[in-house]
């Protein structure tokens, strides 16, 4: 009898906190794992680049004209929307 609290506190435990962060980290994986040359991505000190070339565990990134850096690939966030790559919607009014 005394087992069944502690069983519920790790039942709720697995689906409020475990759960949700290995989906997120599977996520993550499958991004990295989908990064290409020319993808605009964020990596964890905040810093923005458009990848220009990519090794096996290392990514190239130009973060202005000229200046490319070095990082893992592991070091990648997330991808990063540029203003002008998705098409403006248009403001349609009701008549």
């Amino acid at each position: 009898m005394q087992f069944f609290p502690m069983l519920l506190i790790i039942g709720v435990m697995y689906l409020l906190v475990l759960r949700p962060q290995m989906k997120k980290s599977k996520e993550l994986q499958k991004m990295l794992s989908e990064l290409k040359k020319g993808d605009d991505v964020v990596t964890t000190g905040g810093m923005l680049g458009r990848i220009t070339g990519i090794k096996d565990d290392e990514i190239t990134l130009q973060v202005q004209e000229g200046v490319r850096i070095r990082i893992l690939r592991s070091a990648v966030t997330g991808r990063q929307r540029v203003a002008g790559s998705e098409p403006a919607k248009a403001d349609v009014k009701a008549t």
